[in-house]
This record gives C-alpha cells, structure tokens and sequence, in this order.
C-alpha cells in the first residue's frame, strides 16, 4: 500500500497550477480545447458512418455488376485484353476462385460488417469478402457469371477512409495548434494583469511606476486608469508629507531649542537642571526618529557606497562610546548601490538599539560584533552585514513584533526610551534600497540582525580572511 500524500506534498504539486493566471487560463483553455475535439471526432464518426457504408457498398456493387456485365458481353476473343485494360486503367484484377485458394478473413475494419451486409442484398448471400488470396494482399469480392465463381480484386486504397491513426494524427495536430492558439490568447488577456501587477511592486519599492496604457478592454481601461490616478494621488501625498515635515522639524525643534536654552540660564537645582535636559534631549530624539521614519529614500539619490570604508568609519566612531565594545570582521572592498546617508544611518540605529537593549548580563557594557562578507543568496551574490549582540535576547514568538512601528519590547531587552521606530527605520530604509533585513537569536544568547544588500560590483571575489579586529 502506498502511503497517502501529505499535505504539504500535495501543495507543493500543485504550487506551480496555483502560481500564476497564465496557467489556469491555459490549462482551462487546453481543457476546453480535449473535450471539444473529442466532441468533434465523435460527431463525425457517428454522423459519417452510415454515409461512408453507403458509399463503399455503392462502389463494391457498381465495379462488381459493370466488370461483370462487360466480361459477360464481350467476345471470348477480346476477354484477355479486356482483362488487362481493367488492371492497367481501373486496378481492378479478376482471378479465379478455385476450391484451393487460401483465403484470408475480410479486412479488419469497424464499418466492414456494415458494408457486407449491404453489398450481400444486392450480389446475393453468397458473396464473399476477403483481404488477401494466396498470399495477395487486397480488397476482394467473389461473383459469379453462370455456373463459374471469380475473385474481383480492387486496390484497398480505393475504399480506405481515415484510419484510427490518422484520426488520432490530425487530432494531435489541431489539439497542438490550439495549444498554441491557447498559450497566446492566455497570454495576451493576462498581460495587462502582469503589468498592472509589476507597477503595483514597484510602488511597493518606493519607485513610481510608467503610468499604464489606458487601451484594450473597457475593464481594463478603467482598472488602468484608477491605478494611473492611485499613483499620482500617493506622489500628490508623498509631496504634502515633506512639507509638513519640514514644518514640523522647525516648529516643534525651535521651541525645544528654546527651552533648552531658558534651563540653562534659570537657576535650578543641578538634579532639576539635568532632568529637564534629559526629557528635552529625549524629545528630540523622538522628533527625529519620526522624521527618519517618515523621510522617503529616493532612488536617483543611489551612489556608489563602498560598504566596507563606510563600516570602517561607524566602527571607529562606535568605539569611542564609554559602555560599548565593537568588533570589526569586515571584508574589504565591498561596494554598493545606495544612499551613504541613510545607510550610515542604519547601522548607527542598529548598534545603537543593540547599546541601550543588548547589554551583556553581568556586565555594564555591551559587546557588538559588526561582520561583512559577500555570500550567495536567494537574490543572487550579495553584500551580507552581521550585527549581533551578546544580550538575553528576544522570545521567538515575539521578534517579528520587533519590526512593527511604535513597539517596543521592555520586558525582554531593558527599559526603552523612544518612540519604537528604530527598527521599523531600518527596516523602511532598506525596502527601499532593495535589501533583505532578517532578524533572529543567536547562538549564545543576544540578537543577531542580518542585512543583505545587492551589490554594485557583482565579479567581487571573496579574497579575504583575516580574522576580528578590536576597535
């Protein structure tokens, strides 16, 4: 016996059906397309069997009474070459039928027991038919003139209609043709599907797609024509939301600035002083990570990035914070396409969301190991960034809440003092710049985050191997 197919085996078989319209569509149409000529083969072959019968018993009848009555009519002297021009002009032979021949049974064909019937009503009962004699391949029928029996032999090719193979071979060639036929129309009704679908990504990306055609069907014009619309509406907001963050960042940062200035001069306890400095420092932290979240990452910003340099310069940076110890194992001469600003803004996100929740247990410091290299991915060959920290970490069940906005995990990772964008940035920024962001426990105990950025210099070869470097 054999065991069932699981579920996941059985959607795994028929992933590729459920993958695409194209493929319903085609396999619907091929569907259609069996039944129809199978439909088409049986009509003929019910509605041409009793009018082939007819046709070839009418034949059998004619060529057996005219050679009949000619031989009967004519001369003794001339029968011999009567009998030539027969084979030569009709290819029609006449022989002999002799108690001795060795007679083959009638030929093997559906229609066959048909026409002998009919042809036996007006030759007589006695008539018989065979497919060869003596070893002569043909189509024969006996008859006699007075008390004598002859064979009349007509070439088969004279009554073959289409053969079962034949049938079946114009069958495959009208079934591949609307195959093709299918895998055409298919494809043209899905395309406008397909392009909707590919600007739909791309808005998804952050880029504005070419507006659509607006021809073909009347569904379609006004699919193509409201998504046209959708785009320039989101580009009409994406326009709004700049300026009012630039007003934003001026008014809510100049009172603050202010504010900051009046503690200075008041005089105010030094606990008093540096508590209100702290909420103002913290107000404006949060300004700025919801303008980070908010700000778009444009395309035609993209440069060049060497990833590797860059890295450098974070690391040795990172290295002057008091509670935090960073390791290099950086691969060099890794480059990029993308913005350096928001890039370097990234990672400066990440480390610090790993300083302030990843702290070693046991120790007032967090250690951050920040690697580079190059791998092969599902993406192809790309720039792979590891940052991990060595804290308690996150629960499983709970890390995808980590990339959500406004969360923040303070049972698991310390206290939080933020809005809860950090990571919700990251992960913004690098949608757009293309990039896969995983994050997942590591080994050990900690976090470990996992950015995968296409590269700019794709024939990079992983030449180097040298081992962590303390900064």
């Amino acid at each position: 016996m054999f065991a069932p197919l699981s579920a996941a085996r059985r959607a795994a078989r028929f992933a590729w059906y459920r993958s695409g319209l194209f493929w319903r569509t085609f396999l619907l149409m091929a569907a259609l397309t069996a039944v129809s000529i199978g439909s088409w083969i049986g009509m003929i072959s019910v509605f041409q069997r009793g009018p082939q019968v007819q046709q070839t018993a009418e034949l059998v009848v004619s060529v057996v009474t005219l050679t009949r009555a000619a031989l009967t009519h004519s001369a003794p002297d001339l029968r011999r070459e009567l009998l030539l021009e027969l084979v030569s002009n009709e290819g029609i032979r006449i022989l002999t039928l002799n108690d001795d021949d060795l007679v083959e049974p009638p030929p093997d064909n559906p229609l066959m027991p048909e026409i002998a019937a009919k042809v036996r009503e007006r030759l007589g009962q006695q008539t018989r038919f065979s497919s060869g004699v003596n070893g002569v391949p043909g189509f024969y029928i006996s008859f006699n003139i007075d008390e004598d029996e002859y064979w009349l032999m007509l070439e088969r090719e004279r009554l073959a209609g289409l053969t079962r193979g034949q049938w079946l071979g114009w069958a495959a060639l009208v079934g591949l043709l609307s195959l093709i036929g299918a895998a055409f129309i298919s494809s043209l009704v899905n395309r406008p599907l397909a392009r909707l679908t590919a600007a739909a990504r791309a808005i998804a990306k952050g880029e504005r797609p070419a507006p659509l055609p607006e021809k073909g069907s009347q569904e379609i014009i006004e699919a193509n024509r409201s998504f046209n619309q959708m785009v320039e509406d989101l580009a009409q907001v994406e326009k709004d939301r700049a300026v009012i963050l630039a007003g934003i960042s001026h008014d809510l940062r100049t009172p603050l600035a202010r504010m900051q200035l009046e503690v200075e001069m008041a005089k105010l306890p030094q606990d008093a002083r540096e508590g209100m400095q702290s909420d103002i420092n913290q107000m404006d932290a949060i300004i700025g990570q919801f303008l980070d979240y908010a700000k778009p990452t444009d395309a035609a910003t993209f440069v060049d990035v060497n990833l590797s340099e860059m890295l450098s310069d974070v690391g040795r940076e990172a290295g002057r914070i008091r509670d935090l110890r960073l390791t290099l194992d950086l691969m060099p001469g890794v480059h990029v396409m993308g913005n350096a600003t928001d890039l370097r803004r990234v990672v400066n996100n990440i480390i610090e969301n790993a300083r302030k929740y990843g702290k070693t247990p046991g120790q007032d410091y967090t250690e951050i190991a920040l690697v580079l290299r190059v791998k092969a991915t599902g993406h192809g060959r790309r720039a792979v960034v590891e940052i991990c920290d060595h804290g308690v970490g996150v629960p499983d069940d709970q890390i995808n809440q980590l990339l959500k906005p406004f969360t923040r995990l303070d049972s698991a990772r310390g206290q939080a003092n933020g809005a809860g964008l950090g990571l919700a940035i990251v992960e913004r920024v690098l949608s757009r710049h293309h990039a896969e962001f995983t994050v997942g426990n590591r080994e050990g105990g900690g976090l470990v985050l996992q950015l995968a950025l296409p590269l700019a210099n794709q024939g990079l070869a992983e030449r180097w191997s040298a081992g962590p470097k303390p900064v």
